[in-house]
């Protein structure tokens, strides 16, 4: 059945108060919610609802909980989403990308593998993570190190997108990964990676915003968690890690610019965790912290 989203703009805390009025009123619903930053400088957020039944009554309630939540109601726009063809861009011009032991290629690269790589295969047009961001190899190095290193035993993938972190544990580690996005789309993407990488057995894709789904509860506490998102997100969520990772437990955080490395690891700090180490790549960092 198509989807359906429910979109529109604020700025400031009239964006945070708007997420937190909808995310209050659609919490018995499950309805998938979303909060994207459109502009750093301007402190800009889109806000999306998914609906799949009822759409025009899912409409009418938005309304009426801006209507109480804003001093001026901003204008809700729809779109349908198809529920087929989650491909919607090619990867063909791209190249396979190395991260340490790991071969992340398209189905059209599968002859470039060699004796020795851990190959993920990747064809997700519309979920973030193909590799070729440096949010995701500089996570893909870091993982490869702190998993040799530390040998986790139940890993966590905040904000999945394509699932190739995920993907990456599982191959790696061979261990329990829960992975999760707030993207009804990205999970969909995420769960046909799974399966194409055969690791199904070790991951679970989930949609979920931030802690609030129980699943994390009962899964947790969690010896690794990845979440390679944006810095504003990540420092908000600082708290609710300290309470699902595991004492001695390690985070691999990464969408993070250079420039705001110190805000995240000051935001972890007040947590209870320590900076271990930072990896630089393409003007991004990707960072490990322990409790």
């Amino acid at each position: 059945m198509p989807q359906t989203r429910f979109y529109f703009a604020a700025a400031g805390e009239n964006a945070r108060r708007a997420y937190r009025a909808l995310e209050s009123a659609f919490e018995d619903d499950g309805l998938p919610l979303a909060l994207i930053e459109l502009d750093e400088k301007r402190d800009l957020h889109e806000i999306s609802v998914y609906a799949e039944d009822d759409p025009d009554a899912i409409g009418e309630k938005i309304a009426a909980i801006l209507q109480h939540a804003l001093p001026s109601v901003p204008q809700v726009e729809r779109e349908i989403l198809p529920d087929i063809d989650w491909v919607t861009k090619s990867l063909e011009g791209l190249q396979p990308v190395r991260a340490g032991r790991f071969l992340i290629h398209g189905s059209h690269d599968r002859a470039k593998k060699r004796i020795g790589d851990m190959a993920i295969e990747i064809d997700a047009g519309q979920a973030f993570g193909t590799g070729h961001h440096g949010t995701t190899s500089g996570c893909l190095d870091m993982l490869e190190a702190v998993v040799r290193r530390e040998r986790p035993r139940n890993a966590l993938d905040l904000g999945t997108g394509s699932a190739v972190l995920a993907i990456a544990l599982a191959k790696r580690a061979r261990i329990p990964v829960l992975a999760t996005d707030i993207d009804p789309i990205a999970t969909k993407v995420a769960a046909q990676n799974v399966r194409l990488n055969g690791v199904e057995a070790w991951v679970e894709t989930r949609c979920a915003a931030g802690f609030h789904d129980p699943l994390f509860e009962a899964r947790g506490p969690f010896d690794l968690v990845v979440a390679n998102i944006l810095a504003r997100p990540l420092m908000k969520l600082a708290p609710s890690m300290s309470l699902h990772l595991s004492p001695g437990g390690s985070l691999i955080l990464s969408g993070i610019l250079d420039r705001q490395r110190r805000a995240v690891i000051a935001a972890y700090a007040t947590q209870g965790f320590r900076h271990v180490s930072t990896l630089p790549r393409q003007g991004w960092v990707t960072l490990h912290m322990k409790r």
